[in-house]
C-alpha cells in the first residue's frame, strides 16, 4: 500500500484545494451562497451552494477516498443521509429488509415514514444469514445492514448478505458508523452504498451534525442520490464541512486510541461480578466473533453492557461515573455512557438494564 492510500494520509490530503492567493495551508471557508458566472455567461465550478460548494466538494472527495468509493454525497445529518438512500433506492410497493437491532431513527424512518408510502419493511435478526434469506420476497429491493449494530453490536456477515443479494439482483446498503473505514470496508466487499453519521467518529468532537453516503461506483444510483441531495436540500453548511474536514485530520489517530481502550474495558467488564453481559465483537464470547474477525481489522470503540438488576440499577451506575458523561451520541474524544432505552423514542427495544458506552481518548 502506497503512502497515499493510508487513511492517515488520505484524511489530511485528499481533496486538497489549490493554493489560494495568500498561500493558505488550511482551506478557507467559502460562505457565499452564489457564485459569479464567466464573462460569456457560462457557469464556473459552482453555481449555488445548495447544489455544490468548495468546502463540501473537498469533504466529499476525502470521504469517498477514505471508504474506497467513487462518489460521496454529504448531508446535514445521518438521518438525512439514510432518508436520501431510502428515497433513491425504494419506491412504493418495494420491500426492504433492515436489522431488528439498529439505530432507532433508521427503524422509525422505515417502519413509520416509508411504510406510509407503501414500502414494506421486515425487521430481521441479521446475525443469522438464514433469517435474511427467509425474509426476502419477490418485491424485495434493498437489504440494509448495520454492523456492528446499535446498541447490541450484533455482527452481520456482510459478504454473505452481498452474495445472497447478487443472486437476486438486490441493492445492499451498510451503515458503517460504528466500525468506520479504519476497521471495516463494506464497499470492498461489494456493498453498493455505505452510510455514516459523520456527527460521530468523523467529526469526533461532538460539535458537528452531518451524514454521508459513499457509493462504490459512479453511475445511475450515485446520480440519483446526488440529484436528491440538490433537490431535497438537506445539505451541510460550508462551515460544517470545514469543521469536518479539520476533524478528519486526526480521525485515524482518535479511532485507534479509542479502540485500544475499548478492548481493555470490554475485558474488564467481562469478568466483573456486577455485569450480566458484555456486547463487544472483540470478545471471543461475542456472537459471530469469528465473522467479525474475518471482515473487520479492529473491533471499534463501542460496547454495551447489561447491568445486573433493572433500569434503576443501570441509571444508578451511569450517574456515579466521574470521567464518563451520561449523554446521547458517540464517537467523540470524550467518553460517554447512555441508558439507551430511554433515548429510543416511542418504540424502544433495548433492554432496560442496557448501557451503551462510547470510549473516548482519555
Amino acid at each position: 500500500m502506497s503512502d497515499s492510500h493510508h487513511p492517515e494520509t488520505i484524511s489530511i490530503h485528499a481533496g486538497r484545494m489549490a493554493a489560494v492567493a495568500h498561500g493558505d495551508v488550511m482551506p478557507p471557508i467559502h460562505l457565499s451562497t452564489t457564485f459569479e458566472r464567466q464573462q460569456d455567461g457560462t457557469f464556473r465550478d459552482h453555481i449555488y451552494t445548495r447544489s455544490s460548494n468548495p468546502n463540501r466538494t473537498q469533504l466529499e472527495t476525502k470521504l469517498a477516498a477514505l471508504e474506497g468509493g467513487q462518489v460521496a454525497v454529504a448531508f446535514s445529518s445521518g438521518m438525512a443521509a439514510v432518508n436520501a438512500a431510502f428515497n433513491s433506492m425504494l419506491k412504493p410497493g418495494d420491500h426492504v429488509v433492515i436489522p431488528d437491532d439498529c439505530y432507532h431513527g433508521t427503524r422509525e424512518l422505515a417502519n413509520e415514514i416509508f411504510a406510509r408510502w407503501g414500502v414494506e419493511v421486515s425487521n430481521i435478526d441479521m446475525s443469522d444469514l438464514r433469517n435474511v434469506e427467509r425474509a426476502l420476497k419477490p418485491h424485495t429491493r434493498l437489504i440494509w445492514i448495520e454492523t456492528p449494530s446499535n446498541p447490541q453490536l450484533k455482527i452481520t456477515d456482510v459478504s454473505g448478505v452481498i452474495a445472497l443479494a447478487r443472486t437476486k439482483g438486490l441493492l445492499v446498503g451498510c451503515d458503517n458508523t460504528f466500525a468506520t473505514p479504519i476497521w471495516q470496508r463494506p464497499l470492498a466487499m461489494g456493498a453498493d452504498v455505505v452510510m455514516h453519521a459523520t456527527t460521530k467518529f468523523f467529526s469526533g468532537h461532538s460539535d458537528v451534525l452531518g451524514g454521508v453516503l459513499v457509493l462504490r461506483e459512479a453511475g445511475e444510483l450515485s446520480a440519483r442520490i446526488q440529484h436528491y441531495q440538490q433537490i431535497a436540500g438537506a445539505v451541510p453548511s460550508p462551515f460544517d464541512c470545514w469543521l469536518l474536514n479539520r476533524s478528519l485530520s486526526t480521525f485515524s489517530l482518535r479511532v485507534r486510541q479509542q479502540t485500544a481502550s475499548a478492548g481493555v474495558l470490554a475485558d474488564f467488564f467481562a469478568s466483573h461480578p456486577r455485569i450480566e453481559k458484555v456486547f463487544y465483537p472483540g470478545l471471543a464470547s461475542h456472537l459471530n466473533h469469528d465473522i467479525a474477525r474475518r471482515q473487520m481489522t479492529g473491533y471499534g470503540s463501542m460496547l454495551s453492557i447489561l447491568i445486573k438488576g433493572d433500569r434503576d440499577a443501570a441509571m444508578t451506575f451511569a450517574g456515579k461515573l466521574r470521567v464518563f458523561r451520561h449523554a446521547t451520541s458517540l464517537g467523540g474524544v470524550e467518553s460517554l455512557v447512555e441508558h439507551r432505552r430511554t433515548a429510543e423514542g416511542a418504540h424502544p427495544v433495548s433492554p432496560d438494564n442496557l448501557l451503551r458506552i462510547s470510549v473516548g481518548v482519555e
